[in-house]
Formats: structure tokens, sequence, C-alpha cells
């Protein structure tokens, strides 16, 4: 089989890698021409463990071809998937079509009414309607094309989480497919056929309710964050330990343990857009969804009172303190800043008069350039930014900072506060170390020190 992905940035080069290790002929196409430069020489552009490996394995086998024009590419592809950004509106909720739309243009511009019939199939997130809002762009551009002969549109939406996208891919929980065709329904069939010997559920939909599904799905795991968060904060007040709430949660099959970890906030690329989208979709239609509306606004106040907490548990005051910030990624194993909670928490600190010194192991480049960090001092490992602080808050639960040796903290920092708002690090050990340890969460606002 032969595909066509639109869009190289982080859905549209893993889905492209992944078909690709399937043993399906996929041209990646993007409009970025540097990018396309970049990945035609073999280098990946985007922070995922595995990737890079496995674009250089299937180029270097021939299935896997990076382009700047999407004519140069449809030719006879069996299906094209749309996997551009579909950023919310400036503004507003709403998610932003303007690529989509773009991108269907330009495929119905190189679709041919006497090739094989293609299924256009977004990959991208998008809000319930976009399928049909497809079919008819394409037939507004080439009214010669006829809906069900020259081609099909379907609904196949992403489910990859930032640092593990790869196993994802190769090891789905499920697959949802949307479509009325059932020439669209033999070739996602055909697609996904090396998933099938796994017996992983693959189910079939109409395309509304698929592109639902994925809305409601990161909307749902948005209320489960900012329920713990919010469990967490209660525990602190009546002195009980959310991590064994948590546990004793998960144990439920109904409830299940995954994202009941608390922290300050989720972000990334998909809740915080997500859970607006469908806000979005609902008020069009005059529906009311107010526990997504909440987990927003829970959410944004959150990671503002994460601040707020760094400086009750500095007695108040963290004027001229120097702070280091272990982590500013949304989350680890990515390089992705969006909606992140540093971008809230670390310029708060700022303002309230402290100095910050922050690392990731993703790299500093990124998040130099943005605004929000224009007064953030970078060091180019953990102990760096360690040493000589007033304190180190933890953002990010990377791996790297696990293994953090406690009494090594204890020896770099000037003060021996370490406010830890994942959970990461172990408070027992931290305690022996002589350190006052402040974990999200675990009892009463009170250094878990001597």
């Amino acid at each position: 089989m032969q595909i066509v992905i639109v869009g190289a940035g982080y859905v549209g080069l893993v889905s492209s890698a992944c078909f690709a290790e399937f043993g399906i002929n996929v041209t990646c196409v993007d409009s970025d021409s540097e990018r396309v430069r970049e990945l035609q020489d073999g280098r990946v552009p985007i922070f995922e463990p595995g990737l890079e490996d496995l674009v250089k394995r299937n180029a270097a086998a021939g299935r896997l071809a990076f382009r700047d024009r999407l004519s140069d590419a449809i030719g006879e592809a069996d299906a094209v998937f749309i996997a551009v950004g579909t950023p919310s509106r400036r503004g507003g909720q709403a998610a932003d079509l303007s690529f989509v739309q773009q991108a269907t243009r330009d495929i119905a511009t190189g679709l041919s009414p006497v090739s094989s019939r293609t299924v256009i199939v977004t990959k991208s997130t998008v809000p319930v309607g976009t399928a049909a809002l497809i079919e008819q762009i394409v037939v507004a551009t080439r009214p010669e094309l006829v809906p069900g002969r020259d081609f099909d549109v379907a609904s196949n939406p992403e489910f990859l989480r930032e640092g593990s996208a790869i196993e994802d891919f190769m090891h789905p929980d499920r697959v949802i497919c949307g479509t009325e065709s059932v020439h669209a329904e033999h070739v996602l069939r055909e697609l996904y056929a090396p998933l099938d010997v796994r017996n992983l559920p693959m189910m079939f939909t109409d395309r509304a309710t698929a592109e639902l599904i994925k809305l409601a799905a990161n909307s749902f795991l948005a209320m489960k964050v900012s329920f713990i968060n919010e469990m967490a904060d209660l525990c602190e007040r009546c002195d009980a330990d959310v991590q064994d709430l948590a546990q004793g949660l998960g144990l439920d099959p109904r409830i299940g343990p995954r994202f009941l970890h608390p922290g300050p906030g989720f972000g990334g690329s998909c809740f915080p857009k997500d859970a607006n989208a469908l806000v979005a979709i609902a008020r069009e239609l005059d529906v009311d969804v107010r526990l997504v509306e909440t987990t927003i606004r829970v959410n944004e106040a959150r990671k503002a009172a994460m601040a707020d907490r760094v400086r009750e548990v500095m007695d108040g005051d963290i004027a001229g303190k120097r702070i280091a910030v272990l982590g500013v990624t949304f989350k680890p194993n990515t390089d992705d800043l969006r909606e992140a909670p540093s971008l809230i928490i670390v310029p708060k600190l700022l303002e309230m008069g402290a100095s910050v010194t922050a690392y990731d192991p993703a790299g500093s480049a990124a998040p130099r350039a943005l605004p929000e960090f224009r007064h953030v001092r970078w060091a180019d490992s953990a102990e760096a930014a360690l040493r000589d602080a007033d304190a180190v808050v933890v953002l990010t639960e990377w791996n790297e900072f696990r293994g953090l040796a406690a009494h090594r903290i204890a020896d770099l920092l000037r003060e021996p506060v370490v406010i830890d708002l994942r959970n990461a690090l172990n408070a027992q050990e931290m305690r022996n170390a002589g350190l006052r340890y402040y974990g999200v969460g675990r009892g009463r606002i009170h250094p878990l020190g001597p």
C-alpha cells in the first residue's frame, strides 16, 4: 500500500515512521522546506525517544520519503492522512481549522478521478463535523470529483502520548475509525492489519462519533487530573496522604490508577486544547458541559497557586532568594512546553522577587526564546542549578531527577528546602539527609524533615 501523510509535526512524523515500519510506503509532506531538508538528511527536529532511529531505518529501506510539495506525492496513494496543526483560535476556545482547510484544498487539487479511489483521513484532532467539511471543500475545489466514487473521507484520531508515542502507535489501547464507506473501512483495516494479529480493539463508528471520542477522552482524563489535585489539597488540610489515597482509588477497577498523580496542573498539546475545543463545540450546540468548563478553570488556578505555595513554605517572602527549578517541559521525555505549568509558575516567582536558575534535560534552547523565561538563568545540569540555591522546585518528573542522591542535594543547596510539586523524590530519603521536604498532598503543609 501507498499512503501520504500531510504534516511532519509530532503526529504526522510519528505516524509516518510507524506506518513505514509496518511495511507501507509512506510519503510525508510538509510545506516547511527547511524541515523537509532536515528530515531528508536524517535529522529529526522533534524530541521523542526512538523516533530518530525509526525514521532513519525506514528512510534507508526506501519505505519513508519526505517532500515539500503534495503534488509530487499524491499520485496513486490509497490514503492521504491530514496531520496538520489545529491550535486554538487566538482569543478563543474553538480549534483553528485553517491548516486543515488548506491541506484539503491541496489534496483536492492533486486527486485524479481516473486514479484509484483515495481515502482522505483526518489524523489531526478536529471538531465534530470536520470530516463533512472536508468533503464539502473537496467538491468545491474540484466539482467533478464525486464522494463515494472518486474519494472518501474518514476520521482516525490519534491517541499518542508525548514521550511514549511509538509504543502507543505500535501497541495501542484501541484504534478508532469513523467512516460510512465500505471502501474506506477496507483500506483502514488493511493499513492497521499488523495490529490485528494482537487482537487489539479496532472500532468503527460514524465520522462524527470518532471525532468526538478524541475530545471526550482527553477531557475526561483532564478531569481526573484536576480531581486528584483537589484531593491533594484536601489531604493537606486533614493531614492525610494523597499517594495512599490515589492507590486506594486506583485499585477500584472502575476508576483505575492512571492519571491519579497530583501535581502543579496539566499542560501539553492535548488536554488544554481538547477540553477547550469540547467546550466550544458544546456552546455552539447549546449544551452544558459544566464539568469540563470547571476543569479548565480549576487547572489554570492550580498553576497560579503553585507559585504562592513556594512563597508560603519559604516563610512568605522569596524576594532576593535564589530558586532552582528542575524541569520546564509539561512532562518528561519531551521538549514540549505548550501550556506547561512552568510558563505560569516561573514568571510568578520572578515577579515575587526571586532569581530563578532552571535546568531541563530536553535542553534550554527553546525555552530561552520564550518571553516568560527571559530573566531565567539556565544551567547545564541539575547539580549546577542546585548549587547555592535557597530552595529547589521540581516541576517535571524526569527520571534524571529521581536519581539525584538526597545527600548530594543537601550538600549543594544553601538552604535545605525541597519543594517537590510532582512527588517525584523519596520523602524518607530527603528527611534522612536533613532536608525540609514539601510534597503535594502529603499531609499538612509542613516540612517532613527532622
